[in-house]
């Protein structure tokens, strides 16, 4: 049976908030002080689900990202995969499909939609702070996979805002960040 991941750069302090800082707050930013190898290529350790997944964005993710990745391809192996790879937007409006490859648009119940297309085929959550609270409220995720930055907001939105009870599956050490991949304990 595939898997619902979430897929999540972190604080150690757990928040997930603005990493980029295109949102304006105060504590933004924070894995750019990383230097771009920190985020650069496959840090989530996607491997072959760029081929056989589908990722999941919430609409403002998907539209930063639908500018962002495709111009990149013809100089970089991952956007490349990324820009091939099965996606799916969460909006109920409109959206320009067209402005990212292999995009469908789920209008309506993500995590429904989720858990049907987890039954052929791992489903991966990406980015959106409403989109994967509510999987993780609806304790509808089966592993984590958390970059984890040296950095400690003191403010923003928490991944686990009530705490969470998780099993370690593997941690490894990538210049100044972790990948942290953990299943929820059941």
């Amino acid at each position: 049976m595939a898997r619902i991941i979430v897929a999540q750069f972190i604080t150690l302090d757990g928040v997930v908030e603005d990493p980029d800082g295109s949102d304006g707050t105060s504590f933004g930013g924070w894995c750019f002080r990383h230097g771009p190898e920190a985020i650069a290529g496959d840090k989530f350790h996607y491997g072959s689900i760029l081929q056989t997944g589908v990722f999941l964005f919430g609409r403002r993710t998907w539209e930063a990202f639908s500018g962002l990745w495709p111009p990149r391809e013809a100089t970089d192996a991952f956007a490349r995969a990324l820009n091939a790879a099965d996606k799916a937007v969460v909006t109920g409006g409109e959206v320009d499909l067209g402005r990212w490859r292999n995009t469908q648009q789920v209008a309506a119940d993500p995590i429904g939609w989720a858990r049907r297309t987890a039954a052929e085929r791992d489903v991966i959550v990406i980015g959106s702070g409403s989109l994967v609270e509510a999987f993780v409220q609806a304790d509808a995720v089966d592993e984590y996979r958390l970059r984890v930055f040296p950095t400690a907001t003191g403010a923003g939105r928490r991944l686990f805002p009530d705490g969470a009870a998780l099993d370690l599956v593997s941690v490894e050490q990538v210049g100044p960040t972790s990948l942290v991949i953990a299943t929820p304990s059941r």
